[in-house]
């Protein structure tokens, strides 16, 4: 867990912070003394979050969010406000993909779900942003945002079109925030995930050896990442430790994306 000594009494809101990746960040900014704000869809996921960031002496809420709405990312944005008087961070940490069973060529893919893709993945950026963006202007001391994407807006992967062109976007997004906040104090960055392990990817591929053999023979340290690799850059780049760094995207995939890692 990284530590850093500027983030007590900051305000930060997570979307999708009832996933395994959105806990282990919400758990690594109460630890360094944010209040933390993680927001999605199922109150379920999200209290369980809640209540474990408590149990640890830290301080959370959740609110019932869906990023794909501009109001209720608005909303999101005002009662966090209303609960914590400010907001110093956002993680745009949301997102979908279809299953094994919907990966098929761009022109046999399902339109409708590339329009929930682009909804939650992309616009769900640009609607939290907004808001977001209003406030620390407000504010008048800067903020931060991070926009959470995947290695396959840097490297597409077949059938995935959807997702990949969403996430490009995301990235491209927050290269053009940066351009443009950084007058504001603003900073934007960017994190490509790799493979990470988590009940979900263990379901769709470590938990078969082979599959999961197959899986890592493209990586070059030859091993799945966990959610709290994320969430210590995420932390990071929150922090004054990363105070000259806007508009970058790191990578954190093992190696994935640099090269071949067969002989040829």
């Amino acid at each position: 867990m990284v530590k850093v000594d500027d983030l007590k009494g900051k305000v930060v809101i997570i979307t999708g912070g009832g996933g395994a990746i959105g806990s282990a960040m919400a758990k690594q900014f109460a630890a360094n003394g944010a209040k933390v704000v993680v927001a999605g869809r199922t109150i379920a996921t999200l209290d369980e979050v809640v209540n474990a960031v408590k149990a640890a002496g830290g301080e959370c809420a959740s609110i019932i969010t869906d990023v794909s709405d501009k109001q209720s990312a608005q909303e999101m944005v005002e009662k966090t406000v209303a609960l914590y008087g400010r907001l110093d961070c956002l993680v745009n940490n949301a997102g979908i993909n279809g299953g094994v069973e919907d990966r098929k060529p761009i022109h046999e893919y399902n339109d409708d779900l590339w329009q929930r893709i682009i909804n939650v993945d992309l616009n769900g950026v640009y609607y939290c942003s907004k808001p977001a963006i209003k406030q620390m202007e407000k504010q008048g001391e800067g903020g931060n945002i991070i926009n959470i994407g995947s290695i396959v807006g840097l490297t597409p992967l077949r059938l995935q079109c959807a997702f990949t062109a969403a996430k490009a976007g995301v990235f491209n997004l927050t290269k053009a925030m940066a351009l443009e906040l950084a007058p504001l104090n603003i900073r934007v960055n960017g994190i490509a995930p790799g493979s990470i392990l988590f009940e979900g990817t263990k379901k769709l591929f470590y938990a078969d050896p082979e599959r999961a053999k197959a899986l890592t023979s493209h990586i070059p340290q030859g091993k799945p990442g966990q959610p709290e690799d994320i969430a210590a850059m995420t932390v990071f780049l929150a922090s004054e430790e990363s105070k000259y760094t806007t508009g970058a995207i790191i990578t954190i995939d093992g190696g994935w994306i640099c090269g071949y890692t067969r002989d040829f």
